[in-house]
C-alpha cells in the first residue's frame, strides 16, 4: 500500500515513515501544502496522511483542492490537540477519518488499516476501466470489448499510474521511483521502452485510449475522440 505523508515536522515525519515501512507499507514524504498537493494529484497513493497546519498551503484547502481535481483517495487528517472545530473542517472537506496530535502509532496503523479494508470494498474486484479498455493488475490483464493481452508486471505497474493520475502529467522521474524505487539506477528509457510497449498492445486491442509524450515533461494517458 502506497501512503503519502504531508507533515512540516520532519522528526516526526520520519519516524512515523520508519514506523510505516516497517509495517510494509510504501511512505513518501513532503513536507509543505504545495508538494504535497502537487503529489497528490498524481492519484497513484492509497492513502494521504495530512496535517492542517502546513506552509505555503494548509492542509485544510489542500483537501479541498484534491477533491475538487476529482482525487478521491483516502485521507487522514492530523489535527491539533483534537480541537472538534478542526475535525468538523476536516469531515465538511472531504477527509476520511482524523487522528489528533501527538498519537500512537498503534492507532495510526489501526486507522490505516480500517481506510485499506473499506478502500477494497469499493473497488469492483480490482478492475480498472479507462475509455473502452480495462485493466485487471491482479491477473495483468489488459482487455478492450473481446480482446485480450496478458500484460508485464512493470506495464501494469506503468498502466495502472497512468489511470489513476486521471489525466495528470507523470514525470519520467515519478515513474521510475514508483516502478523502481528511489535507490535505482535504472534509465529513463527503460520508460520509454515500457511506454512503447503498452502503446503497442492498446493499438493491437483497437482501443480508444492512448499514451502522448508532452516534451520536456512526462507522459500523460486519454481518450481518443470520435473521428479522430
Amino acid at each position: 500500500m502506497r501512503i503519502l505523508m504531508v507533515e512540516d515536522e520532519k522528526y516526526m515525519a520520519e519516524a512515523v515513515a520508519q514506523i510505516l515501512k516497517r509495517n510494509h507499507y510504501s511512505v513518501d514524504l513532503e513536507y509543505n501544502g504545495e508538494s504535497g498537493l502537487d503529489c497528490g494529484l498524481s492519484g497513484i497513493y492509497d492513502i494521504i496522511i495530512l496535517d492542517i497546519m502546513l506552509p505555503k498551503m494548509d492542509g485544510i484547502s489542500l483537501l479541498k483542492e484534491l477533491r475538487r481535481n476529482g482525487i478521491e483517495t483516502p485521507v487522514i487528517l492530523l489535527t491539533a490537540k483534537g480541537e472538534t472545530e478542526d475535525k468538523v473542517r476536516g469531515l465538511d472537506s472531504g477527509a476520511d477519518d482524523y487522528l489528533a496530535k501527538p498519537f500512537e502509532a498503534e492507532e495510526l496503523l489501526a486507522r490505516l488499516r480500517a481506510l485499506g479494508r473499506r478502500k477494497s470494498e469499493l473497488v469492483n474486484e480490482g478492475i480498472l476501466k479507462y475509455g473502452d479498455m480495462k485493466l485487471d493488475p491482479l491477473n495483468l490483464r489488459l482487455s478492450c470489448r473481446k480482446q485480450e493481452f496478458k500484460l508485464t508486471l512493470k506495464e501494469c505497474q506503468l498502466l495502472e499510474l497512468l489511470i489513476k493520475g486521471k489525466g495528470i502529467i507523470i514525470s519520467k522521474n515519478v515513474i521510475v521511483e514508483k516502478l523502481w524505487g528511489y535507490e535505482t539506477d535504472v534509465e529513463y528509457n527503460n520508460v520509454e521502452v515500457y511506454v512503447s510497449f503498452l502503446r503497442k498492445k492498446l493499438r493491437n486491442i483497437k482501443s480508444n485510449v492512448f499514451i502522448q509524450t508532452v516534451r520536456g515533461a512526462g507522459y500523460v494517458i486519454g481518450i481518443e475522440k470520435d473521428g479522430k
